[in-house]
């Protein structure tokens, strides 16, 4: 048995047990409860706040965590960061008021900055060679100005709607984060076991999230020139139609890459152009 640490509600917490689900590790759907267990797979699923997590790992009281790459810098644990999950997308940054005249980092010589995060924002400081006074709090950082609290912030942006709704502006990004796949340094030979089971499944998942099936009639005569369009993961599977001259290719392609290949591919003859969700890819 294996156990993961995941944020109990949160941004995170939905994303994750998807992540677990596509896996073919079904959760109890009963967030709240500490502690649950997983069928599929002989895994337990401790719900923590997100902040708890990196050290809870460390500490061996779950093996691994799902986490945002921005709590494990701030809490310094001494875990290993074993897959980047690609959701959960965010920054750190420092914003000020849309009026305070920013015209660089100098201006936070002698401020006070509100801020969840001191330890990341008291590194970039102290490489930035600014002295200013940090002030922790836990939640509603971007209302500290507007209260008198400090001069300026230092905490998530993602949208960055909620800077603007505060009147902030942001003037500096410190470091990108998303959600991280984080275990232990001592797990024994049989966790070692599980884990690598575990990635093997969420590697399958996280390969598949980003591309499309694709697949088309083409005339023979164009197959190689629509082959260096579409590469695929080795080769391209091409099959000869019952109408004389033409071929069926099928092909995987990256998503962002979609429309731009459907284009060039119609432009040499491409019919029926088929695109189709892909569930899993395994190497």
């Amino acid at each position: 048995m294996i156990r993961i640490a995941i944020q109990s509600k949160g941004r995170l917490n939905e994303q994750s047990l998807e992540l677990l689900k596509d896996a073919g590790v079904i959760v109890d759907s009963l967030k709240r409860q500490f502690l649950g267990r997983a069928e599929g797979f002989p895994l337990e699923v401790l719900y923590l706040r997100d902040d708890d997590i990196p050290e809870v790992v460390a500490d061996g009281s779950a093996d691994i965590g799902i986490v945002g790459l921005n709590e494990v810098a701030e809490k310094n644990a001494d875990v290993e960061v074993l897959r980047q999950l690609g959701f959960g997308r965010c920054r750190l940054s420092l914003a000020v008021p849309k009026n305070a005249g920013y015209e660089g980092i100098q201006w936070f010589e002698g401020k006070h900055i509100a801020t969840s995060y001191p330890n990341v924002l008291n590194a970039f400081l102290a490489k930035q060679g600014i002295s200013a006074t940090v002030r922790t709090i836990m939640g509603s950082v971007e209302i500290a100005p507007a209260a008198g609290i400090a001069d300026g912030i230092f905490d998530i942006v993602s949208s960055g709607g909620t800077l603007i709704s505060n009147g902030l502006v942001e003037v500096e990004r410190v470091m990108e984060s998303e959600a991280v796949l984080i275990a232990g340094r001592s797990l024994s030979d049989e966790k070692q076991a599980l884990l690598r089971s575990l990635l093997f499944r969420i590697d399958a998942v996280s390969e598949s999230r980003d591309k499309k099936y694709i697949l088309m009639n083409i005339p023979t005569d164009k197959v190689d020139e629509a082959i260096r369009i579409l590469p695929a993961m080795r080769s391209p599977t091409v099959m000869p139609l019952a109408a004389k001259g033409w071929s069926s290719l099928h092909s995987v392609v990256k998503e962002k890459e979609l429309w731009d290949k459907v284009e060039r591919l119609k432009a040499l003859g491409a019919e029926g152009i088929l695109v189709l969700h892909l569930d899993k890819v395994i190497e």
